[in-house]
């Protein structure tokens, strides 16, 4: 089957969901997109849709406590996880969402990809590293974005992407490295490019 051309500007807010039980029926097709609360994922969400609004960004780190989807065709959904990393909310408050989020990712039968969200000043820390360990073991496909690479000079963001992906070589997977820009918006061919492919894969079920 051939790469669908998918509208992502077309993406529309569906639900906000606590936990997987109150998402869409797990048909079709979803890409969630996870990272640490810092990492720009609302903005690049926002970028990638076109919409100034459709992910709320905030100057508050971890922000997004519930499973946020889009639909941008029938069955075809973007998935918006909570945040992960060191969000000032309650302990309380962060373990129901980190929860959430580890339901989402071990039950969720329709999800076929995952983009992980990483300031391109501090790639792979632990919690990023387990994520896609956890990817791969599942054989989901990952694209890792090196958000906010227009703070680095061009000389030495090449060098950090270079060195991104032949870290990314130790996942053993399918693990692509990207650098990314919501306010520069470079990066926004490769990850649509990337989600046309995932997107357009036949899943046989039977």
């Amino acid at each position: 089957m051939a790469d669908q051309q998918l509208d992502y500007a077309s993406a529309k807010f569906v639900t906000s969901a606590p936990d997987i039980s109150k998402l869409p029926p797990d048909t079709g097709i979803e890409i969630a997109f996870a990272g640490r609360s810092n990492a720009g994922k609302s903005s690049a969400l926002n970028t990638l849709t076109r919409q100034k609004s459709l992910a709320r960004t905030s100057k508050t780190p971890g922000r997004t406590q519930l499973i946020n989807v889009f639909e941008l065709d029938s069955g075809q959904r973007l998935i918006d996880l909570p945040g992960y990393g060191f969000a000032k909310v309650p302990l309380a408050v962060k373990e129901k969402w980190q929860r959430s989020l580890s339901e989402y990712l071990q039950q969720r039968d329709s999800l076929k990809g995952i983009v992980v969200l990483m300031d391109i000043r501090h790639p792979f820390r632990e919690t990023d590293q387990e994520l896609i360990y956890w990817a791969v073991d599942c054989e989901l496909p990952v694209l890792v974005l090196l958000t906010k690479a227009d703070k680095l000079k061009q000389g030495a963001r090449k060098s950090t992407v270079l060195q991104a992906r032949q870290a990314a070589i130790a996942f053993n997977g399918d693990v692509q490295v990207e650098a990314f820009s919501s306010l520069k918006r470079f990066g926004v061919e490769q990850v649509e490019e990337k989600l046309n492919q995932w997107y357009s894969k036949e899943y046989d079920d039977e």
